[in-house]
C-alpha cells in the first residue's frame, strides 16, 4: 500500500513539476530532470538511440516506449545544462564556470566550431564585450560536410569561413523559451534570418538543424549546440520548384492550377511534399491525364502534398496524424534515418529549406480519396471484391465517370465464400446497390428513402450502435471520391420486395403461419403500411407444437391473435443492428429480447434460421420455434416460483426436525412464511 501511495506522490509531482514549464523544450528538460534525480542532483536521465550518437531529452510518452524511429534505445544519465561534477559527490552539484562565448565553446564540446572562429578571425568578437547568441555546430557536423564545400570555407578563411560563422550568429542573447514556432531572428550576416521551429514534442530547430546542446550560459551571451551546418535560405517554396530539375512536371501542375500564388506567399509556413517527375511517371497515364485536366482534382491533388506547417525531418521521431491543406491526414514518421508517409519510405531528399517553409521531395503521388473515381477508390480497398462485381456486372460506368452518386459496396469478408455469379438477378441487385446522388453516411436520417438507378428505394434506419440501408450497415468509413462516395457495408442488401404478408405468401415454408395470421384477423395489419419486424414461425415450428395445443390454439381467435402479436415488433429491427441485448415492444404488449451472438441472431434465446427478409413494411425473420408469452399467475392460489421453493425447503426440514430438535425453529419459521403466503 506504501509503494501506490508513493507511485500516487510521485506521478502528481512529475504532472506537477512538468505542467510547470510553459514551453515544450522546459518540459522535456524538467522531465528529464525528474527522471535523473535519483542518481543526484542536477543529472538529467536521456534516451540514447542504439548504435548512432544521438539522444533526445523525452516526453513521457517516449519514455516508456523506448524507441526513437522505431530504434531501440538506452537510458544514459548525464548533467543538466549549466551543470558539472565534482569528484566524490553525487550527481552534478555544481555550476559550470560561467566565460565567454569563445570558451564557453571548448566546454560544451563545440571543438571545431571554437577552432573555426579562431580561423576566421571571430575570436576577438566573440571574447569580447556584447551580448551574443551562437548556434554552434558540432565536431560531428562540421565532419559530415562534403570535402570539397569543407575545403572551400577552409581556404578561404577570411570570407566565406567568416560569413558562414556569422550566419550561424545573432546579436543578442536568445534562449530556447523566445524562440516560437516559425519565427525568424537576423543573423549577423547581412541580416539574412534563421528560421526557429519548436516543436510539440520539445525538440528546437534552425534551418532545420536539431538544437542538441541547449542554453549554454556565457559572460557575453549564449550557446547552442546544432546538429548540422546551416546556410542561409533565399528561396520560397515556388522557387524551389522553379529550379529544381527533378520537379518539371510538379512545376506544370502548380502553374496550371494556380497554386503558385500560395508558395510564393510569406504570410504563412508551409510543409511541401514534392513528387519528382518519376512519381508521376508511375502512375497509369489514364489516371495522370484525367486529374491534370480537372481543374478541382488537381488542386486537391496539390494541396494533398502541403502540410499546414513547416515540419523539419529531425523534429519527427514518432509517427503522427497530420492533416493535409486539402483536409485528409497523412501519417507522417520515421524509420531509422528515413521518413516515412503512411508507413512508406518515399522521400527522397529531405529538409530543403525556403523562406516559407521546407521542402520534402517523394517518389510517389500522394492521390487522396477527393482526385479518384470510385474503381480508383475501391480497388485498393476493403470492397475491392465488390468493385470488381459492378465491374463484370457492366456497371463500372457508374463508378468511373462525372456521375455523382453513392455506391453501397459489401466489405471483402462478405464475400469469404467466394463471389456470387454474375447473371441478371445479379446484375439487378448490383443497380440497387447504386443510389442516384452523392451522399456522406453522417447526414443520413432514420426513415429516409434513398433511390437507386436500379429504379428500388432504400430505407434507412438509425439504432443506438448501427447506421443500416435496408438489412446492410455500414461497416467502414465513407470514403468518398470526387463524384461519387463509397459507403462499405457488412453484407450485400436485400431490396424489399412486396409488403410483410406478401413475403410470407411467397415462401412455402411460412403456409401454416399464413393461415393462423388469416384465421387471427391479423391480415389488414400486416398489409398495411407500417413498421413490423416478424419474428416468423415455419411450419416445421408449428409442427413442433403438441397435436392437442396446436388444435387448441387454432381453435381459439383470441388465443392465436394474441400469440401471433407477440411474434410481431412494434419496429424494424435488422439482425446489423443488433450487438447486444436489444428488448422490442411486441404488438401483444410484452417484450421481445433479441441478442447476436457468433453472427446468429437470437429472439427469446431462440435462434433465428434466416435474417432480414425485408418487406415495404417490414422485416422477417425466420425461426424454427413457436415464441410463447410469459404466462402471468391470475389465480391466487397458485404458487410463485419462490413459493414453491419455499415449500421443498419446508418438506426437507419437516422430515429432518423430527429427528434434531434444534432445527424446529427453523422449521416454524419456514411453516410461518408458508401461511402468510396462503
Amino acid at each position: 500500500m506504501n509503494r501506490i501511495v508513493l507511485l500516487a506522490l510521485t506521478l502528481t509531482l512529475l504532472a506537477a513539476l512538468v505542467t510547470s514549464a510553459r514551453y515544450p523544450y522546459q518540459k522535456v528538460l524538467q522531465h528529464s530532470r525528474i527522471r535523473g534525480r535519483q542518481h543526484g542532483p542536477n543529472v538529467c536521465a536521456v534516451q540514447k538511440v542504439m548504435g548512432s550518437n544521438k539522444q533526445y531529452y523525452t516526453n513521457c510518452k517516449q519514455w516508456y516506449q523506448r524507441k526513437i524511429c522505431g530504434k531501440s534505445t538506452v537510458i544514459v544519465y548525464e548533467c543538466c545544462p549549466g551543470y558539472e561534477k565534482v569528484p566524490g559527490e553525487k550527481g552534478c552539484p555544481a555550476a559550470l564556470p560561467l566565460s565567454n562565448i569563445y570558451d564557453t565553446l571548448g566546454i560544451v564540446g563545440a571543438a571545431t566550431t571554437q577552432l573555426y572562429s579562431d580561423r576566421a578571425n571571430l575570436r576577438p568578437e566573440i571574447e569580447g564585450p556584447g551580448s551574443f547568441t551562437i548556434f554552434a555546430p558540432s565536431n560531428e557536423a562540421w565532419a559530415a560536410l562534403p570535402a570539397e564545400i569543407l575545403d572551400a570555407l577552409v581556404s578561404n578563411v577570411n570570407i566565406e569561413l567568416l560569413n558562414a560563422l556569422r550566419y550561424h550568429m545573432v546579436d543578442r542573447r536568445l534562449l530556447t523559451d523566445e524562440m516560437k514556432h516559425g519565427v525568424t531572428v537576423p543573423s549577423m550576416y547581412q541580416n539574412l534570418d534563421i528560421h526557429i521551429h519548436h516543436y510539440p514534442n520539445g525538440i528546437v530547430t534552425v534551418n532545420c538543424a536539431r538544437l542538441i546542446k541547449a542554453d549554454h550560459h556565457a559572460t557575453n551571451g549564449v550557446v547552442h549546440v546544432i546538429d548540422k551546418v546551416i546556410t542561409a535560405v533565399t528561396n520560397s517554396l515556388d522557387q524551389v520548384v522553379e529550379t529544381e530539375d527533378s520537379l518539371e512536371t510538379l512545376r506544370a501542375a502548380v502553374a496550371a492550377s494556380g497554386l503558385d500564388t500560395l508558395l510564393q506567399s510569406e504570410d504563412k509556413q508551409f510543409t511541401l511534399l514534392a513528387p519528382t517527375n518519376e512519381a508521376f511517371e508511375k502512375v497509369p497515364q489514364e489516371t495522370l491525364t484525367r486529374i491534370l485536366g480537372d481543374p478541382e482534382a488537381l488542386k486537391d491533388l496539390l494541396h494533398h502534398h502541403l502540410l499546414n506547417s513547416a515540419h523539419c525531418s529531425e523534429a519527427i521521431i514518432a509517427g503522427s496524424s497530420i492533416e493535409t491543406i486539402e483536409g485528409t491526414p497523412l501519417e507522417v514518421g520515421c524509420l531509422g534515418e528515413e521518413l516515412t508517409l503512411n508507413g512508406k519510405a518515399v522521400i527522397s531528399r529531405k529538409d530543403v529549406l525556403a523562406t516559407n517553409g521546407v521542402v520534402h521531395f517523394i517518389d510517389e503521388l500522394l492521390i487522396p480519396d477527393s482526385a479518384k473515381t470510385l474503381i480508383e477508390l475501391g480497388k485498393d480497398s476493403v470492397a475491392s471484391s465488390a468493385i470488381d462485381l459492378f465491374q463484370q456486372a457492366g456497371l463500372g460506368s457508374h463508378l468511373a465517370v462525372n456521375e455523382r452518386v453513392t455506391v453501397i459496396a459489401p466489405h471483402n469478408n462478405a464475400f469469404k465464400a467466394g463471389t456470387p455469379p454474375i447473371d441478371r438477378d445479379m446484375k439487378n441487385l448490383l443497380q440497387n446497390h447504386i443510389v442516384k446522388e452523392q451522399l456522406s453516411s453522417k447526414y443520413l436520417y432514420h426513415g429516409q428513402v434513398l433511390e437507386t438507378v436500379g429504379g428500388k428505394k432504400l430505407r434507412v434506419f438509425v439504432y443506438r450502435n448501427a447506421l443500416c440501408i435496408e438489412n446492410s450497415c455500414i461497416d467502414a468509413h465513407d470514403q468518398k471520391g470526387r463524384y461519387g462516395t463509397l459507403f462499405i457495408v457488412d453484407k450485400l442488401l436485400t431490396p424489399p420486395s412486396g409488403n410483410v404478408m406478401d413475403v410470407l405468401k411467397a415462401d412455402n415454408r411460412f403456409s401454416m403461419l399464413v393461415a393462423a395470421i388469416q384465421s387471427a384477423g391479423l391480415t389488414e395489419t400486416l398489409n398495411r403500411e407500417g413498421t413490423f419486424t416478424v419474428f416468423a414461425p415455419t411450419d416445421e415450428a408449428f409442427r413442433a407444437l403438441p397435436r392437442g395445443e396446436l388444435n387448441k390454439l387454432l381453435g381459439n381467435a383470441k388465443e392465436l391473435s394474441n400469440l401471433l402479436k407477440y411474434h410481431i415488433g412494434e419496429e424494424i429491427l435488422v439482425s446489423g443492428a443488433v450487438s447486444q441485448l436489444v428488448r422490442m415492444k411486441s404488438l401483444q404488449g410484452e417484450k421481445l429480447e433479441s441478442v447476436s451472438k457468433n453472427s446468429t441472431l437470437f429472439v427469446n434465446k431462440s435462434p433465428v434460421t434466416e435474417a432480414d427478409i425485408m418487406a415495404t413494411n417490414g422485416v422477417v425473420h425466420a425461426i424454427n420455434t413457436v415464441l410463447q408469452p410469459v404466462k402471468s399467475h391470475d389465480r391466487g392460489d397458485e404458487l410463485s416460483d419462490s413459493g414453491l421453493e419455499i415449500l421443498r425447503q419446508a418438506a426437507a426440514y419437516s422430515k429432518v426436525s423430527q429427528r434434531h430438535a434444534r432445527l424446529a425453529p427453523a422449521y416454524s419459521m419456514l411453516m410461518s412464511k408458508m401461511k402468510q403466503r396462503s
